[in-house]
């Protein structure tokens, strides 16, 4: 195959010598799609150039000498256009590979894949899905691509670090993800940091460690929820991990029965002057605080003295003191289950 191009070629240039003209548009094409087919063959570009330029020694040697001094400006013309087929091909190899990495991180990170073909792709981009895998994800001001400089960044800084470690850095809906061995949890860790300086203070979810193909979907849904959770029950923590949140899907798992404990514990609230939210926020900032009130008034710019006045007033309304162990895991639950249900602002 390699050896009828080259015939090709050799003749291009003899009569294109012979006439003293340039290529005409058919040969340019020709020689284009013989670059193309030399780099699907696997020819490098480095290689193929040398092949030409040593058919073209050949093609010089039956030239008359007043024919040959054309000789160089022809070759020129020649292998411009074997490289734009040599680059046609290897940018259409590049978005094939782009498309197969898409399709198969869509289906590693939804589960939309029979999981025994899933595990034999996934072994073309270096993960072992017979392990356990922990997967983190990272969000920042912008949404992020694959090719951005910011992923780009983390995955050299991971590479330099760990190597190769049978770790996959991506993206998924404008998000980071790295996915990781479960037994090597300093990968998440050092991708959490890196993302973290990356995205100029983003935040990052790590979910926890699950074995086999279905693990990588466990593990990213739960980072997903604890993203999500961070934003309903604003929490300010840079890096999250699902283990530690393992307690807020339990208390909402009966959404009825959390309604009912926030209605019965904090409805009375809505009585106060100003409304339940400032209140809310108040026994939020205590809770927060460990119960230190002095804390609190400082988290909430106010004075120690309204912040007691604030919780004699909740004590009042519900008839449940913060300040007694007694009372205030009641009322802690119950301060949850107004961030996670959006309560006063949305009626249960």
């Amino acid at each position: 195959m390699l050896d009828e191009r080259l015939d090709v070629y050799a003749l291009i240039l003899a009569d294109a010598c012979m006439s003293g003209r340039r290529l005409t548009r058919d040969e340019r094409e020709s020689l284009r799609d013989g670059g193309e087919r030399a780099a699907e063959s696997g020819i490098g570009l480095r290689e193929l150039v040398r092949q030409q330029l040593a058919e073209a020694e050949s093609v010089r040697a039956g030239l008359p000498r007043a024919r040959a001094d054309h000789l160089l400006s022809v070759v020129a013309e020649a292998v411009d256009a074997f490289a734009e087929g040599h680059e046609r091909a290897q940018r259409l190899a590049v978005r094939r590979q782009e498309a197969a990495r898409r399709e198969f991180i869509d289906d590693l990170l939804y589960g939309r894949s029979d999981l025994g073909r899933l595990a034999a792709r996934a072994e073309r981009f270096g993960l072992l899905l017979s392990q356990a895998h922990a997967v983190a994800v990272a969000e920042g001001p912008e949404p992020y691509d694959d090719g951005y400089p910011t992923t780009r960044g983390i995955e050299a800084a991971l590479v330099a670090r760990f190597g190769d470690r049978h770790i996959l850095l991506t993206t998924k809906d404008g998000r980071l993800i790295c996915v990781a061995p479960g037994d090597q949890p300093e990968v998440p860790k050092f991708f959490a940091k890196q993302a973290y300086a990356a995205t100029d203070g983003g935040r990052i979810a790590i979910g926890r460690a699950h074995p086999g193909p279905g693990g990588v979907v466990q593990s990213y849904e739960e980072a997903l929820n604890a993203l999500d959770l961070a934003t309903r029950m604003d929490l300010d923590a840079p890096v999250l991990h699902a283990a530690d949140l393992l307690v807020y899907p339990v208390l909402t798992r009966d959404r009825q029965a959390m309604a009912d404990l926030v209605r019965t514990v904090l409805g009375p609230l809505r009585s106060a002057r100003g409304g339940a939210r400032p209140l809310v926020d108040t026994l939020a900032a205590y809770f927060d605080t460990g119960c230190v009130a002095a804390e609190a008034a400082r988290r909430l710019s106010l004075s120690v003295r309204a912040m007691t006045y604030r919780l004699d007033r909740i004590h009042k309304l519900t008839g449940a003191d913060p300040g007694d162990p007694v009372h205030r895991y009641t009322l802690q639950t119950a301060v949850i289950g107004a961030r996670l249900l959006d309560w006063p602002e949305r009626e249960l």
